[in-house]
């Protein structure tokens, strides 16, 4: 069972093309099997949350908050670290008023 906050490195399917790329993503839920992940980039130009090095990042980057999507159990890697409580607080707040602002 995968944890809310926790960093995978996993087999992702950009929405451009049909080719796999190794991504690191952090866990929002599983259920079912299913593991709904927030993508991760290492573009700091881009809109999202900031994770930095002293959140266990290997270098500073951005969790997309507008990049979610479900993804399998066989195409996680490896688990790289778990975000500090206020990083997952702030993750669950950024998630909270992108839906807020679609309503």
């Amino acid at each position: 069972m995968h944890k809310f906050g926790t960093v995978v490195l996993a087999h992702i399917q950009f929405t451009d093309t049909f080719e796999l790329k190794k991504r690191p993503a952090v866990i929002l839920y599983e259920e079912y099997g299913n593991i709904v992940v927030a993508g991760i980039t290492s573009n700091t130009k881009m809109k999202g949350l900031s994770l930095t090095t002293k959140d266990g990042a290997i270098k500073n980057s951005i969790i997309k908050l507008n990049y979610i999507f479900t993804i399998s159990q066989h195409m996680i890697e490896k688990k790289l670290f778990t975000l500090p409580t206020k990083k997952k607080i702030a993750l669950i707040e950024g998630i909270t008023s992108k839906m807020q602002a679609a309503v």
